[in-house]
């Protein structure tokens, strides 16, 4: 007997709840305090359960909020069936869990599983397509059953729990689609209305809307489950995560919104930095949910969240006192939905009855909030657009007074302008005058350089042909009396060749004898000696005329093809009595193609560089040897440009005036040494050649300039 006893208490260790009587004429019920929980801090298997009934607790709301839990909470509830029907339905209406498992007691007292529902499975798999939890409850009448309903998710848990006929449950379902058929449409048209109103207007504003109510329609629809069953119905890994993130962007959005509609910058700075602020906790919060820190994620975002609707309700109440007319619209919107959403929290916490109004009241809410905020932007439209054509009447009002102000300067100011006119004319005639005295100026200026110029290469040819023609006059008398020698010696032959006293042997005998006297041998020397002299200075003279006909160029004014070379060696020529013994010369000319220019002003841009050059090495090393003259031509890397090189080692020019060395009238010889005009013609005939002057130098060791010059002129 005691055997049995012990036998007895071992199968059937569990208790019997308070129950829930199912009589014919039920339909729907809520289990309200039939219902016990058990929530741990640890995961409690099923075999545990019957160890742990003592510590379920009755509870003390239909519709229990149990928060958030890292661990699997218990519901234990019975049912009694009093009815004729055998079939009814547990709908568990709260699609954001993650993990939903029934369980009964089976006849050896065990718990038992009869469906395991949840997100981390597709959407398939349910037993019915529905977005609540919806599981079967078999029961022959008069039998009584304990269940027990294990539940699990990353957010927070609300049990809306009712057991119903399954008719009954249908019709509840289909009256809460419609509902949310009603939101889903009003959101879509919403999002496309103002969608194509930005696309009109391109106010930044009706985008951020735009974006607000897609993701909040997104994260409602996703609450109740409709995402998961018709968007992404074989993608549980997203579901779990997708309402966090719609929510973080939805109120991201917002707050660029409001931002952008009540215009925080210049109405309130302050709010705007805490905007910033919740911006910010928005990005951490999305980022969390992304990495996996689901339940952190979700607490964060709910905080957040409390903050913003928080500071947008007194930012909106602050700008409206501020007489912001579009502000009347967002905080009547604001406030509406902050009551939507108190009730919906008072219905999660037991205060207020869970049904069709109370669950849909947040939904119903955002319905008016969308379409006030629908009607403030139209509103804003209108007031901005009062705002312009105040501002334009103004702009009008203030274009007509400055046009009679206009008006009435013009008669004083054209007064004024004939005043002003008559002493420009007056000017105009005084500086006519001046032009002209200062072109003769410079014109006189110009003629004084080329007299300078001309004066030196007259020097410089006088001295260059002097010494030739030295060779011819100072051989004229030499050779005068050799040749009177030689005709002497001619009359002596033709007297000893007619003599016919003499005999043949003493007339040769005589002629030897004269020739030895007159030294016929040396005589032949000196005049094959004298006759090359004078070639010599004829050829030199020949020579200086050549090159001072290449140098002169009479047609200069006409662009013609030369040869650099042959310039640039014509006037080394003249230049040649400058050069000191002690200057050494080094020429290296490259082979040059005929190059389109003014031959007579490029030959005048030689001598100008060369003179500065030679007076630059004279100057340091004043007659002494060690003096170097360069001298190199060749055709630049792009084959369409020539240069010629003239580099010196003389005293180089000092960095404080190398800037200068262009302009006209400077120089740096003493009085009477250069007019300082020579560069600046040097300067403006490289350029009338479409040409450039690079100059390099180092004081105390010399100077380069490299004269680039294009091949042909381009007109």
């Amino acid at each position: 007997m005691l055997f049995r006893l012990l036998l007895f208490l071992l199968i059937i260790p569990i208790p019997v709840f308070s129950q829930i009587q199912l009589a014919d004429n039920f339909e729907y019920v809520a289990p309200d305090s039939n219902l016990h929980i058990l929530k741990l801090d640890r995961e409690v298997q099923p075999q545990e359960i019957k160890t742990l009934l003592h510590e379920f607790i009755p509870s003390k709301s239909a519709n229990p909020n149990l928060g958030i839990s890292k661990f699997s909470v218990w519901v234990a509830f019975s049912i009694q069936n009093l009815s004729n029907r055998s079939h009814y339905l547990l709908d568990v209406a709260y699609p954001l869990l993650d993990d939903v498992e029934l369980y009964d007691v089976d006849d050896t007292g065990h718990l038992r599983s009869l469906a395991h529902l949840g997100s981390f499975k597709a959407f398939k798999h349910r037993t019915y397509q529905s977005t609540n939890y919806i599981f079967d409850l078999h029961l022959k009448s008069p039998e009584t059953k304990q269940y027990f309903l294990r539940v699990k998710s990353s957010e927070q848990i609300i049990l809306p729990i009712a057991v119903g006929k399954p008719d009954i449950v249908w019709e509840r379902l289909w009256k809460e689609n419609i509902l949310l058929g009603l939101f889903l449409g009003v959101v879509l048209i919403m999002a496309i209305y103002n969608f194509f109103l930005f696309l009109s207007v391109r106010d930044s504003a009706y985008l951020y809307y735009v974006l607000y109510i897609s993701f909040l329609g997104l994260t409602q629809l996703g609450i109740v489950g409709f995402n998961f069953q018709f968007l992404w119905p074989n993608n549980p890994e997203w579901e779990s995560v997708s309402v966090v993130l719609f929510a973080c962007l939805s109120s991201i959005a917002v707050l660029f919104f409001s931002n952008q509609f009540l215009n925080l910058r210049t109405n309130a700075p302050i709010i705007r930095k805490m905007l910033l602020v919740l911006l910010v906790l928005f990005v951490i919060s999305f980022l969390l949910m992304i990495f996996g820190y689901h339940q952190f994620a979700f607490e964060l975002m709910q905080i957040t969240t409390s903050l913003e609707t928080a500071v947008l309700f007194v930012a909106s109440l602050y700008v409206l006192k501020k007489n912001y007319l579009p502000a009347r619209y967002f905080f009547i919107a604001w406030f509406i939905l902050l009551i939507g959403a108190l009730i919906f929290l008072l219905k999660d916490y037991g205060i207020l009855p869970y049904n069709l109004f109370t669950s849909n009241s947040f939904r119903l809410a955002s319905i008016i909030e969308m379409a006030l905020l629908s009607f403030a932007l139209a509103s804003r439209i209108n007031i901005l657009k009062k705002e312009k054509e105040i501002s334009q009447a103004k702009e009008l009002a203030t274009s007509l007074e400055n046009e009679r102000l206009i008006r009435e300067q013009n008669v004083v100011l054209e007064l004024k302008v004939e005043e002003r006119t008559s002493e420009l004319m007056e000017a105009n005639e005084s500086l006519q005058a001046t032009l002209t005295h200062l072109k003769e100026t410079q014109s006189q200026l110009v003629e004084a350089e080329k007299m300078a110029s001309l004066g030196q290469l007259t020097a410089g040819v006088a001295h260059e042909i002097n010494n030739p023609i030295n060779f011819v006059t100072s051989n004229v008398a030499p050779l005068k009396r050799d040749i009177n020698m030689i005709w002497d010696t001619l009359e002596e032959v033709e007297h000893l060749a007619f003599d016919q006293d003499l005999s043949l042997s003493e007339k040769k005998s005589r002629i030897q004898a004269y020739k030895e006297e007159i030294d016929i041998e040396y005589l032949k020397t000196e005049v094959d000696f004298l006759l090359k002299g004078m070639s010599d200075g004829a050829n030199r003279t020949a020579e200086i005329v050549k090159s001072l006909r290449i140098f002169s160029r009479v047609d200069e004014d006409t662009l013609k093809f030369a040869d650099i070379n042959e310039g640039l060696e014509s006037t080394m020529v003249i230049l040649n009595s400058l050069i000191q013994q002690g200057i050494e010369v080094k020429k290296n000319y490259g082979d040059l193609p005929l190059i389109e220019c003014y031959a007579g002003k490029l030959n005048q841009v030689f001598l100008n560089v060369l003179t500065n050059a030679i007076y630059a090495i004279n100057k340091k090393f004043v007659n002494k040897p060690g003096g170097v003259l360069k001298l190199n031509t060749g055709i630049e890397e792009d084959q369409s440009f020539i240069f010629i090189s003239i580099e010196d080692n003389g005293i180089g020019i000092p960095a404080n005036i190398r800037e200068k060395i262009f302009e006209p009238f400077f120089t740096t010889k003493d009085v009477g040494e250069g007019t300082g005009l020579g560069m600046s013609i040097a300067y403006n005939t490289i350029a009338k050649h479409n040409g450039k002057i690079v100059v390099d130098s180092v004081v105390g060791e010399g100077t380069m300039f490299k004269l680039i010059i294009p091949i042909r002129q381009i007109i």
